[in-house]
């Protein structure tokens, strides 16, 4: 059984003015958009097997962080269109150099007051060996993502 220090779960919310069908639509039948929305920290997502929006689907990012170019090969392992969630597992890519499992969730949620929206970010991840730093600046480079996202999504026609 791994050590609890090389596992971790770490979360952050994100406040955004789309509403949680606009976002959730974005990562799970647009992925292929987002470069459009954040071209400096997300380069392209391309198809590799199934269909967008449906679980089992293997696609590619192709992102910078840390001002490295980087790709992730990921497998779609859940979604859930009544609660806006979307999981990714990291299945090849850059992340498995340092993780031996790496799980991202996104669910965007209404506010309590007001129009918008709450985007949630979870990642569970398993490190390979305790001198690998916790993904906080990966779970960062996903905050920042949104924002970039959300501006797209409600900048006026």
């Amino acid at each position: 059984m791994a050590s609890s220090a090389l596992t971790g779960k770490i979360e952050a919310d994100v406040e955004i003015k789309a509403s949680p069908g606009q976002f959730h639509e974005m990562f799970t039948h647009k992925p292929h958009h987002v470069h459009h929305t954040c071209y400096d920290k997300i380069q392209g997502c391309d198809l590799l097997e199934g269909e967008w929006g449906k679980v089992g689907t293997i696609i590619s990012w192709r992102y910078v962080h840390d001002g490295k170019a980087k790709v992730s090969k990921q497998l779609v392992e859940a979604i859930d269109p009544s609660k806006n969630l979307t999981t990714f597992r990291e299945i090849e890519g850059d992340q498995l150099k340092e993780y031996k499992s790496f799980v991202a969730t996104l669910q965007a949620s209404p506010k309590n007051k007001g129009s918008g929206s709450i985007v949630h970010w979870t990642v569970e991840y398993e490190k390979l060996h305790h001198g690998i730093a916790h993904p906080d600046t990966l779970l960062q480079f996903l905050v920042d993502a949104s924002k970039d996202i959300d501006a797209h999504l409600t900048q006026p026609n």
